[in-house]
């Protein structure tokens, strides 16, 4: 089994429902050789949903009049003091800190105050809003009133951007966020070929900048994209439950490296570091077909808070 590179505790501003603690007995429980406790660094204000399928009572109350939500700031003291807590009390598991910036090509100079004040192992960055009505809305929030394929590309022009203009992070984290949301009912099953250019174009940016894909286990990654990284010539790949709750740390994890095994990564020297390419002779791997996709169990926003 992988590490789990992208796990949220209590230090999270999106969730209260997080416990370092018991995310590392789990961890333990399972046989996870290491944990990353990725947790979120936001600086976008951003429009959330005040009713419907998507309101959340606990962020709406955190919200202005007119549903824009401000995310706190980070305790970097409290929660590094926490990370090494947990490192002695539990020696046989290792524990790494970690930050996932999001939009950090928007918020260089807040994002490396934060990065200044501590040691922090595993940097994710992330795209989690565009801009939409004179403020930003994740892609749930714009589906209803915008082309959803428009929505998607734009989405995937914005990561390019972010890979190309921002240093600060080593792993490129879920690059099919929009996926959580694609309006399924009204357009059909999502299909990344309708995008292919447009996630190539992602893709070779993050290899490019010599940094990892991950694999965020949230849904299941299409092996599609998986085969255009390894195409477009990613070296690296890391794993992500993206885990708010305890029970769900390493979620998918078997499968998910199944599915790298079959893409050409293998493990690092060390159980925490990033698996990485093995180049085949005679050119790289096909891309799958339409039934070719592994599939994990899906969790839905009653199992998990978003983001």
């Amino acid at each position: 089994m992988p590490g789990d590179s992208h796990v949220h505790s209590e230090w999270s501003w999106d969730t209260r429902v997080g416990d370092m603690a018991g995310t590392c007995a789990r961890a333990v429980e399972l046989g996870l050789p290491a944990v990353a406790f990725t947790e979120h660094l936001d600086h976008t204000a951003w429009r959330i949903a005040l009713e419907g399928p998507y309101a959340n009572d606990r962020l709406t109350a955190a919200a202005d009049a007119d549903g824009i939500l401000t995310p706190p700031a980070f305790d970097s003291a409290g929660y590094l003091a926490a990370v090494e807590h947990c490192r002695d009390r539990f020696p046989g598991l290792r524990v790494l800190s970690g930050l996932e910036l999001g939009e950090p090509h928007r918020n260089a100079e807040q994002c490396s105050r934060i990065l200044a004040e501590g040691t922090f192992d595993r940097v994710l960055g992330s795209l989690h809003s565009l801009p939409d009505q004179g403020t930003y809305a994740e892609p749930w929030g714009l589906y209803p009133h915008r082309d959803p394929h428009e929505v998607v590309r734009e989405y995937l022009t914005e990561v390019a951007t972010m890979m190309s203009t921002s240093g600060l992070f080593s792993v490129l984290a879920h690059i099919d966020y929009p996926v959580r949301s694609w309006p399924e009912a009204q357009e059909g099953p999502f299909d990344p070929r309708s995008f292919e250019e447009e996630f190539r174009a992602a893709l070779r940016a993050t290899a490019r900048s010599g940094r990892a894909l991950e694999i965020n286990t949230r849904l299941p990654l299409h092996p599609t994209v998986l085969a255009w990284w390894h195409q477009e010539g990613g070296d690296a790949v890391t794993f992500g439950s993206d885990a708010h709750l305890p029970a769900l740390v390493g979620h998918g994890f078997a499968e998910a490296a199944q599915l790298a095994e079959a893409h050409g990564f293998r493990p690092g020297r060390r159980p925490h570091d990033p698996w990485s390419r093995r180049r085949p002779i005679g050119g790289g791997l096909p891309s799958p077909g339409p039934g070719d996709r592994i599939r994990l169990p899906h969790l839905d926003s009653n199992q998990e808070p978003a983001g």
